[in-house]
């Protein structure tokens, strides 16, 4: 019940929209080891990694007992972790310089560079992003996600226009942009990875990925930017938890990386509808796997002076520079 405890805490406001899930289905454990309670998405792709690390017991191995505390939307999660009702959760790290400048001492541990792209429909006649020029796009995430800045700047630097003036954008939700980017409604489509490699399984066809495209502006494709938010004071209380986190979830990226097995353990929670989709989502999440330490902060800081530049203070609080600490050493 120690979860329940830390639920009540977040208000009446939250309270409807919060789901609990233990998530793995493991039998019952004695209470000898601290929880480390994880905020996430109900349906989030994270749950996979986190599940096997409970299933394969790799937390009690690291010394703590892994909690999840699914929330309706990232809102959720970034209120449930400034009010401290979970230790962790996982979002980019532009927002937790955003929080760190703002005096919330959040740190960022890696956990996934996954990243997707621009497609279209396999009989379009659009092969670049250029053939797009005059036409509809749709983004998932708003006129702020990260995907579709880089392929702006990547855009603008190789012709010299800003798709944002030579394309017509229409925004929506992940769901939508696929409905209306499979029904013809928009000629190409920005949406999150894996709702990507569900319409590249059922035909569609990427034109540019946006790791090319970072590629293209000399950034390094593998900057991960999402990763675990952790307190920089539960780290300092905790440090043998943090570290152990760190390694749990390593393992579990080093066993999904080769372990079919794992897979087939994971497929019932992945939604998968048929198993092109299933192989899809299987292998965007490997390709998203980061290497293993920290950030490196300069690599980090061009990709953030390049973010700035498109999305601006709306993006960004008004930082140019990114906060000291804000990488957090595994240390």
């Amino acid at each position: 019940m120690r979860v329940l405890g830390r639920m009540s805490a977040l208000g009446a406001g939250l309270l409807a929209s919060v789901v609990i899930a233990t998530g793995s289905g493991r039998a019952q454990q004695p209470a000898d080891l601290p929880d480390v309670t994880v905020g996430v998405l109900e349906n989030g792709t994270v749950n996979w990694e986190l599940r096997t690390i409970r299933e394969r017991g790799f937390d009690r191995e690291n010394g703590f007992e892994l909690q999840t505390l699914a929330l309706s939307g990232n809102p959720a999660t970034q209120v449930a972790m400034h009010g401290g009702q979970v230790d962790a959760i996982v979002s980019d790290w532009i927002w937790v310089a955003v929080q760190r400048a703002n005096g919330a001492a959040f740190t960022f541990w890696p956990y996934s560079t996954a990243v997707g792209g621009l497609v279209v429909t396999q009989d379009s006649p659009v092969g670049s992003l250029a053939d797009l020029e005059g036409k509809r796009i749709g983004i998932a995430g708003g006129p702020l996600d990260k995907s579709w800045l880089i392929l702006r700047a990547w855009h603008r630097k190789e012709t010299g226009r800003d798709l944002a003036d030579v394309t017509q954008q229409v925004f929506g939700a992940p769901p939508m942009i696929q409905h209306a980017a499979e029904t013809g409604e928009v000629e190409g489509a920005v949406n999150f990875w894996h709702f990507l490699a569900v319409m590249q399984a059922g035909g569609m066809r990427q034109i540019v990925g946006v790791a090319d495209a970072a590629q293209g502006l000399g950034l390094d494709p593998g900057t991960p930017l999402l990763g675990y938010v952790l307190r920089d004071d539960w780290i300092a209380r905790n440090p043998a938890l943090a570290r152990g986190l760190a390694r749990a979830s390593r393992q579990a990226k080093d066993l999904l990386s080769a372990d079919e097995g794992a897979w087939q353990d994971l497929r019932p929670v992945m939604n998968a509808g048929s198993d092109a989709e299933f192989i899809a989502l299987r292998d965007g999440w490997r390709a998203g796997i980061p290497p293993e330490g920290p950030v490196d902060p300069e690599d980090a800081q061009a990709l953030f002076s390049l973010l700035a530049e498109l999305g601006g203070e709306e993006l960004t609080g008004g930082l140019t520079e990114l906060p000291d600490g804000l990488f957090w050493q595994g240390e």
